[in-house]
């Protein structure tokens, strides 16, 4: 049976107000900036974050090291370039 592949695309600088939910591995850290966005700092290439949007649909975004997650008031993500993104 020919194994199951997922969509996968680089993207660019994205944000959304879509997601309800992310799981980061454990090559991240965390800070927290003055204006109060949450900033997750990938700490190792091929850190990995599942999200799961509103529609019910998942995604697994890989960053490579220095790559960053901006997490603002309602559920806004904003998440830097490039990084590679696959729908689960």
């Amino acid at each position: 049976m020919p194994k199951k592949t997922a969509a996968r695309n680089v993207e660019n600088q994205v944000y959304s107000n879509r997601v309800v939910r992310s799981e980061f591995d454990r090559n991240w850290r965390t800070v927290v900036s003055r204006s109060g966005y949450v900033i997750y700092i990938a700490t190792a290439n091929r850190a990995k974050v599942t999200v799961l949007l509103a529609n019910g649909s998942s995604k697994l975004l890989i960053f490579n090291k220095g790559g960053r997650v901006l997490v603002g008031g309602g559920g806004t993500s904003h998440y830097s370039k490039p990084h590679i993104a696959r729908n689960l």
